[in-house]
């Protein structure tokens, strides 16, 4: 079975939130989950994502509601994001928040990984999904999407609205679909590709109702620390720096002095860390940047120098030349190959 890595208990209390005030028996959903009473005090407790999934299987089947990711959601607080909640809250703009999803967002915990594609006529924050059950997966994608619109909502003192809002589930009843467009405030479509929302430009300009109890600087420090004793069982350091760079490479750009600092080791000792292990750093960038620029190819329409500057070129020609010596062929020429 694949491991479904951990779960704060960040996370978990907003749904125990939702089940309280619908009256369900939370010890009931805390019993079945194997998860212990103690454990629920500590802000920076965890769980076993596949504990995590059994709690969200047993509160379907006690709540019976159709919609229970879009009604979970509404239980949202910046605590619900672990230190990244609060580094949002000391950002300037909607924009910058966005930016601090990628490389924070496993303090929450490992139930997906959030992808950004950028141009200049739309922002399109994706999630996927990493749990593996039906039913959980489909309240999972609803409560996560609706948590970021509710957040922000919160955060901007504004009904900030998306431009579209896209769900791979199969389409509700009316009423219901009903409920999904008064949630996000704008049109939602279903059986699409991707989960997504898709946001106008514009709105990332849109400032934040920020707290500055502890500088953003300091607060993004104390999150590559906890970031650095999170890994999955019988992970590799390769890999776990590997998902580190794809994280970063989501900004657009990955500084390795950020990754260093993120697993308390200077950028040498990375080197030699990696080293031992087979691999270098720069081979596991350029494999991000391939992996990312593949999927930004097959998967959105930017144009390909704007996917250059997503996957961390300044210099279009560079990633032209990038590219050809990964995949033998030019952007363009991959991209019509694979569309066929």
């Amino acid at each position: 079975m694949k491991h479904l890595g951990f779960a704060s208990i960040s996370a978990i209390k907003q749904y125990l939130r939702y089940a309280e005030a619908r009256q369900l028996d939370t010890q009931h959903l805390i019993s079945q989950a194997n998860i212990p009473l103690d454990l629920l005090t500590r802000d920076d407790g965890r769980v076993k994502g596949a504990n995590f999934q059994t709690l969200l299987l047993t509160l379907i089947e006690l709540a019976d509601d159709p919609v229970l990711g879009l009604n979970s959601s509404q239980y949202v607080q910046a605590q619900s994001y672990n230190l990244l909640g609060a580094i949002t809250l000391n950002c300037k703009t909607i924009g910058d928040a966005i930016d601090r999803i990628p490389p924070y967002e496993r303090l929450v915990g490992d139930m997906g990984i959030t992808t950004i594609q950028k141009n200049q006529q739309a922002l399109t924050l994706t999630w996927h999904c990493a749990y593996s059950e039906p039913r959980v997966r489909l309240e999972m994608i609803d409560n996560v999407l609706a948590s970021w619109t509710q957040f922000a909502r919160w955060l901007a003192q504004q009904k900030a609205s998306a431009r579209e809002v896209h769900l791979s589930r199969p389409a509700p009843p009316q009423a219901l679909r009903d409920h999904y467009e008064k949630i996000f405030q704008c049109c939602v479509l279903f059986e699409q590709k991707e989960n997504c929302i898709v946001l106008d430009p514009a709105i990332l300009a849109t400032p934040l109702h920020r707290q500055n109890a502890i500088p953003l600087n300091q607060l993004e420090g104390r999150a590559r620390s906890q970031l650095s004793s999170l890994k999955i069982e019988n992970e590799s350091f390769a890999e776990q720096v590997a998902r580190s760079i794809r994280a970063h490479l989501q900004m657009g750009s990955v500084r390795k002095e950020l990754i260093a600092q993120e697993f308390n080791v200077s950028q040498r000792s990375i080197q030699r860390m990696l080293e031992k292990e087979g691999i270098r750093y720069q081979t596991l960038l350029r494999q991000a940047r391939y992996e990312r620029a593949r999927e930004l190819l097959l998967n959105s329409r930017l144009s390909i120098d704007d996917i250059a500057h997503n996957v961390g070129y300044s210099d279009e020609r560079c990633f032209y030349r990038s590219f050809k010596q990964w995949s033998n062929k030019s952007p363009a020429a991959f991209r019509e190959a694979q569309n066929k």
